[in-house]
């Protein structure tokens, strides 16, 4: 690795030659490892006559240094210390690293450049960089650490150094790429459970704040930020504070289903006020149409906190309209991109978020379906329950072309769900894939197929004989009945 590679540092005017020579200094640095101790917290200069004595034996070093080549005209702001002084270094738990880092340092400011390049060691460098407040070597180790081969161990510790380093203008670059790297390595966090929930504050806030995060929905998000938060933060009154400056601006509430958001507004672990304003602002967003959406999506991309813009999700985000009476039933709209339907070929199946209707939950499951019998393919759409339970469906499935810009109906039918079943059309619009998918394809508008499908529950067979029976609209005598799909001839 060259010094081209990784800094904008000049190489023409390398002093390496006079670095700690006699013949080219005019000045000499004491250079004294001390015993930890809480006075002497940084790395400081001290003059021989403030440097406290120590009960512990102390190392001492000279060196020879050049006060021209120390104070070059990008790095006048450094504080080292003037001539004669001491350089005071804090004996912790590994003694020479601090004495290796302000040695290398030294070195750096004579030659632009590091002798070591392991990250521990660069990382050290770093350190003393900035307690000496040498901006050109805190641009250059930061670079460097970033053409190293990062891991999750080093990018957490690049996120845990201290205040003073985080916020220099410098380090950003190294801070993002670690940022990146966490985030991509926690994409499909389901992998990753566990480990993920033993993130630190700062580690977590990297995963959530992407746009790639895999997870069946925002609701799922919602779940695991507040799993992470019991663990992390057992005090309730910790909990909250957390969520609310922190973890709280991540979640993005507005994707949120609208039982979920009810839930917030419940939901114990967040302020009152916090939760008001997150939920009232997620359905002002729902509420809007989809082009002023879109709209605040782009003006939010990028931010630092992006609440309205969706992540690409496992599962695609639907509208759903419910109704409670006369009977429950709900409108479900699906819009899938035409990108994504050509992805669905030859055996691929996206499905869609849950959505409820009554105490159950449902969602749909778009494919490339395949023939049995001739092999041809077509697109299918299709229906299923989430829960093992057995219900009674009025469905429709619908969709717009470019004809008449309508829900034109495809499908309507009666389905009892029970354990593992599905319902639907193994093609939908009745034409090969081929048709479906081409560029003249009526059924995409605007590089959208729009689908808009209606649920009603019915009351199941037993159901529906015991409302007769209440209502005492059965007699004792052999009758046909016809509800739905049953044609069943009883006496009772």
């Amino acid at each position: 690795m060259t010094v081209a590679d990784t800094d904008d540092v000049s190489t023409e005017c390398n002093f390496a030659f006079a670095f700690n020579n006699v013949n080219f200094s005019d000045r000499i640095l004491n250079i004294e490892v001390i015993p930890d101790h809480p006075h002497f917290s940084r790395i400081r200069s001290h003059s021989p006559s403030t440097v406290t004595p120590s009960r512990k034996r102390s190392r001492h070093g000279v060196m020879k240094a050049n006060d021209v080549l120390l104070q070059p005209e990008e790095k006048v702001n450094c504080h080292l210390p003037d001539a004669e002084e001491t350089v005071a270094i804090t004996e912790a738990s590994s003694p020479s690293a601090e004495e290796a880092a302000v040695m290398d340092l030294l070195n750096f400011m004579y030659s632009n450049t590091l002798s070591r390049t392991a990250a521990a060691a660069v990382l050290d460098v770093l350190m003393a960089a900035d307690k000496f407040d040498v901006v050109s070597c805190i641009k250059y180790c930061s670079k460097m650490l970033r053409f190293i081969p990062m891991t999750c161990k080093s990018a957490l510790l690049y996120l845990d150094l201290p205040s003073s380093i985080l916020t220099s203008d410098a380090i950003q670059p190294l801070i993002e790429t670690a940022k990146l790297f966490l985030a991509s390595h926690y994409r499909d966090i389901t992998k990753f459970a566990d480990e993920a929930l033993n993130l630190p504050l700062a580690g977590i806030e990297a995963v959530l704040s992407s746009d790639d995060l895999q997870l069946p929905s925002e609701d799922a998000v919602y779940e695991f930020v507040l799993k992470w938060a019991r663990i992390h933060y057992p005090k309730i009154e910790d909990r909250r504070d957390v969520l609310g400056a922190r973890l709280g601006r991540l979640i993005r509430f507005p994707h949120m289903s609208c039982r979920k958001l009810e839930m917030v507004l419940k939901c114990s672990h967040f302020h009152p006020d916090f939760a008001s304003k997150v939920v009232l602002e997620a359905l002002f967003f729902k509420a809007e149409t989809p082009r002023r959406q879109r709209s605040l999506a782009a003006q939010d991309a990028g931010a630092t906190y992006s609440r309205f813009v969706e992540r690409a999700y496992m599962h695609r985000r639907v509208k759903v309209v419910e109704f409670a009476l006369p009977q429950p039933q709900c409108v479900i709209y699906l819009d899938l991109k035409k990108e994504e339907c050509a992805q669905l070929f030859p055996n691929g199946r996206i499905h869609s978020q849950a959505f409820p209707l009554g105490e159950q939950l449902f969602f749909l499951s778009a494919c490339c379906n395949v023939d049995q019998q001739n092999g041809s393919l077509s697109f299918g759409l299709f229906l299923a329950m989430k829960f093992k339970e057995s219900v009674h469906v009025e469905y429709e499935f619908a969709a717009r072309s470019k004809f008449t810009e309508e829900y034109i109906s495809r499908r309507k039918a009666n389905y009892t769900f029970t354990r593992g079943k599905a319902v639907g059309h193994r093609n939908l619009f009745g034409v090969p894939w081929t048709a479906f998918i081409a560029d003249d394809s009526h059924y995409f508008i605007k590089g959208y197929m729009r689908n808009k499908n209606q649920l009603i529950k019915r009351p199941l067979f037993h159901e529906f004989l015991s409302i007769l029976l209440d209502n005492n609209k059965i007699k004792n005598k052999g009758i046909l009945l016809n509800c739905g799909q049953f044609n069943i001839e009883s006496g009772v």
